[in-house]
C-alpha cells in the first residue's frame, strides 16, 4: 500500500447511509476519496462538504454502476484527479422487498442491474485499475443466513456478490490486492427504518445476542480496518458484522 497522504478510495453508493460514512471514516484515515452517488446530489455535496471542513480531499461523482460505462468514467476521473487508486469499496445497492410469486419483473431486473451487475462491473474496473497491494471490499448482507420471507431476490443477489468475492481474491493473485465482503445485519439507516413500524424494528434489533441495531460507524470501522495496513492478512473473506445475529 502506498503512505498515507498518497492513498486513494473510491465508495460507491456514498451519498447517505452506510456508505456515506465509510467515505467519511476513510477520509479521516487519510485516504482521498471519491465521494459517488446515482441520483439527488445534494446528499453527496453534504459528504464531500464534511470531508472538506474536516481538511480532507474528496471527489464528487455521478455514476450508475449499473452502467459500464460510467462505472469506467469514474475510475477514469479518480485517477485523473488523484493519480491512482488504491481502495475501491462497492457500497451501492437497493433493497426491493416482495414475496416470490409477487416481484414484478421491472424490480427484479433494476435489483439484477445494480447489486450484481454494479458490483460485478466495480470489481472488474477495481481488478484491473486498483494498485498492487491495494483493496476492494463489496458490501453484501447478513440476511443471506436468516432466509427472511420477501428478501428472496434481496439475498440471492449479495450471494452472487459473495461468490464474485471469493472468486476474484483468487484471480488477484501475486499481486497483493485483498478482496473481502462486509456483510451487515441490521442496521439503524434512512433506507432501513423507512416503512417499518416499531415492533418490527424493535424485533429485529434483538435478533442479535447484543441486542440494538448496528449503526453505520460499527460498519464503517471494519471496512477501515480492512482497508488499512492491519487488515491485510484478511483476504477472500466475508465478514459478517452483525452483533451475532447468524
Amino acid at each position: 500500500m502506498s503512505s498515507s497522504s498518497d492513498k486513494v478510495a473510491i465508495v460507491t453508493g456514498s451519498s447517505r447511509g452506510i456508505g456515506a460514512d465509510i467515505a467519511t471514516r476513510l477520509a479521516r484515515d487519510g485516504f482521498k476519496v471519491v465521494v459517488n452517488y446515482a441520483s439527488g446530489s445534494a446528499p453527496a455535496e453534504e459528504v464531500v462538504a464534511k470531508i472538506r471542513e474536516a481538511g480532507g480531499q474528496a471527489l464528487l461523482f455521478k455514476a450508475d454502476i449499473a452502467d459500464p460505462a460510467a462505472t469506467i468514467a469514474m475510475f477514469d476521473a479518480a485517477q485523473k484527479t488523484f493519480g491512482a487508486i488504491d481502495v475501491v469499496v462497492n457500497s451501492a445497492g437497493v433493497m426491493r422487498q416482495a414475496k416470490i410469486v409477487d416481484f414484478d419483473d421491472a424490480t427484479f431486473d433494476r435489483s439484477v442491474a445494480i447489486n450484481f451487475k454494479g458490483a460485478f462491473n466495480v470489481s472488474r474496473e477495481a481488478a484491473r485499475r486498483v494498485r498492487d497491494g491495494g483493496r476492494i471490499i463489496n458490501l453484501t448482507t447478513s440476511v443471506t443466513g436468516v432466509r427472511l420471507p420477501t428478501y428472496a431476490v434481496y439475498i440471492a443477489t449479495k450471494c452472487a456478490v459473495e461468490g464474485l468475492t471469493q472468486v476474484l481474491a483468487q484471480e488477484l493473485r501475486g499481486r497483493k490486492i485483498t478482496v473481502n465482503a462486509v456483510a451487515p445485519g441490521p442496521v439503524a439507516t434512512e433506507l432501513f427504518l423507512a416503512g417499518k413500524s416499531p415492533e418490527l424494528i424493535d424485533r429485529m434489533a434483538h435478533m442479535n445476542p447484543l441486542e440494538r441495531l448496528g449503526q453505520t460507524d460499527d460498519i464503517a470501522n471494519v471496512v477501515a480496518f480492512l482497508a488499512g495496513e492491519q487488515g491485510g492478512w484478511i483476504n477472500g473473506q466475508i465478514v459478517r458484522a452483525n452483533g451475532g445475529m447468524c
